[in-house]
């Protein structure tokens, strides 16, 4: 049991599981699965995952935003918010988080991963910020994370969507996050690095230090079976 960063150390452990690259039907349905039958005393869990090439529209989401998928599969899912395209070299990460036990509310759980994602960026010197009443995180005016989740009696599944050093040419058939002509852009393209390896553990400690956790590797994965 690898201890990643210690936080406020009165919450128990968070359990990282780093599940590879994964379609992303399985994941989403097993992150259905442990919300469901968590209680009180479930450790939360962070999720690290890079997925096959999918988009995905939120509950709300409107098909007139996916404009030429091509062969690239569509996904309606349970989050918020509007289309957005996942594939490899983007770190995706879901919190499965109690917001109850941390006694905070679903606008300072956004608040504090994107100052997550903020803070990782500074690390390679790379200037990103917030957009009012656009969740997630920019620079020079280009989206780099995307934020989409869900909250089930009071704990999150679903979660954030890094782009690293990925093919970014999917978002141009849709309109990224509901918004025609948003510009996308990764870390490899501002300057940071091209290692996936190189950015996840600096977005965990960052993520610790946001949540005041105590992160726990953890080398089983969660059950990916599509059985019902």
């Amino acid at each position: 049991m690898d201890v990643v960063k210690a936080g406020a150390g009165d919450l128990g452990p968070a359990l990282i599981r780093d599940l590879g690259r994964q379609p992303y039907e399985p994941v989403w349905r097993a992150m259905q699965r442990f919300t469901d039958a968590r209680d009180g005393s479930t450790p939360d869990e962070l999720w690290l995952v890079e997925h096959d090439p999918v988009f995905t529209l939120g509950q709300a989401g409107k098909p007139e935003h996916v404009l030429m998928p091509g062969a690239i599969p569509v996904l309606h899912v349970d989050r918020g918010g509007q289309v957005t395209y996942h594939g490899p070299g983007q770190i995706v990460i879901y919190p499965l988080i109690d917001l109850r036990r941390l006694k905070i509310g679903v606008r300072d759980y956004v608040h504090r991963i994107e100052q997550a994602l903020i803070d990782t960026m500074a690390e390679w010197n790379i200037e990103a910020v917030r957009r009012a009443g656009a969740p997630g995180v920019y620079v020079a005016g280009a989206k780099v994370a995307a934020l989409g989740i869900r909250v089930r009696r009071g704990c999150t599944f679903h979660g954030l969507a890094f782009n690293v050093a990925m093919d970014l040419e999917p978002f141009r058939r849709i309109n990224p996050c509901g918004y025609e002509g948003l510009q996308v852009t990764a870390m490899l393209e501002l300057g940071g690095p091209s290692s996936m390896d190189a950015v996840k553990p600096v977005l965990l400690e960052h993520l610790a230090d946001q949540f005041g956790l105590t992160l726990e590797r953890r080398a089983t994965l969660p059950d990916l079976s599509l059985a019902a």
